[in-house]
């Protein structure tokens, strides 16, 4: 009997008619089916995943197809994320270990840490202490010790299960010697300093939301995305302890998705600075030592 499929061309039409109907959710680091398919299809085949024109016709074999499509019905039966199905996510060009382990990193605070967050830093350099609440994967940290050289990174999580995928992106990227990982809840397991930078990407998904969400997102921790009520029931706590870690310049800087409206209700008598991302306006602010409630 003849294979239906002969090239990555095939596999290619295919996966993106399967994907569509299967009307899956995207946001873990493609935006559409076809990004995603070719993603999947360019990794099952340990290809260099910005070639595909090259292979689209190339025939393969038997037993390639058949792993291809196990592949593709994965994420179409299961709506697995594909980060989790090939082990790895992008962020920002840098590659990262993750697995159910950890939420998918998509943090917009990332892009803003290409700049070294200035103006609001004034000199990326003279940074020397960075704190990273809710560390997850340890993505942000690591994207911190490159755009604070002269840092040293404490990062947090309440989970001893993400932290292990911490550190094996820790030691990957060879930072061990920057990069603290610390296990417990918020600033509870670190000993009393000042930090330059704190940033987060906290659990900030508001309780409506969290009973709608597509079943993709239902296979990351739920304490990475639930956020109470409002969904500020973290952010509430670490910007009424921040200021005690903050040097008297310092920043804090919280992403916070789609709830901008709730962070105003909530924390709309504080000098809120909205920082532009790719997204727009909305999913990133910053606030001044000197602003933060004491």
């Amino acid at each position: 009997m003849n294979q239906p499929f002969s090239t990555i061309r095939d596999l290619l039409r295919f996966a993106v008619t399967r994907f569509n109907q299967a009307e899956l959710a995207f946001g873990h680091g493609c935006a559409n089916a076809y990004d995603e398919a070719a993603y999947l299809i360019l990794h099952t085949l340990h290809l260099p995943l910005d070639l595909l024109d090259p292979f689209l016709d190339a025939h393969l074999r038997p037993e390639e197809i058949d792993t291809v499509l196990n592949v593709i019905e994965r994420r179409a039966t299961d709506r697995i994320p594909a980060a989790y199905i090939t082990q790895e996510a992008w962020m920002h060009g840098v590659r990262f270990f993750v697995d159910e382990r950890v939420i998918v990193p998509r943090s917009f605070i990332g892009e803003l840490l290409n700049d070294g967050l200035q103006p609001y830093v004034s000199d990326p350099d003279h940074v020397s202490a960075v704190l990273e609440l809710c560390t997850g994967s340890g993505c942000l940290a690591i994207l911190a010790a490159e755009a604070f050289p002269n840092a040293d990174i404490d990062a947090v999580d309440l989970s001893p299960a993400a932290l292990e995928v911490a550190a094996l992106n820790v030691e990957t990227y060879g930072l061990d010697e920057r990069i603290a990982l610390f296990e417990g809840d918020l600033f509870a397991p670190l000993a009393p300093r000042r930090y330059d930078v704190i940033l987060a990407n906290p659990p900030y998904v508001n309780s409506a939301s969290m009973q709608v969400l597509p079943e993709e997102y239902r296979h990351e921790p739920e304490m990475a995305l639930a956020g109470g009520a409002d969904g500020m029931d973290v952010v509430r706590r670490i910007i009424t302890r921040a200021r005690d870690w903050l040097t008297e310049d310092g920043i804090l800087v919280i992403e916070i998705g789609n709830e901008r409206a709730h962070v105003e209700a909530a924390f709309g008598g504080l000098d809120l600075v909205w920082l532009s991302t790719s997204a727009g306006d909305d999913n990133v602010f910053l606030l001044q030592a000197s602003d933060l409630p004491r």
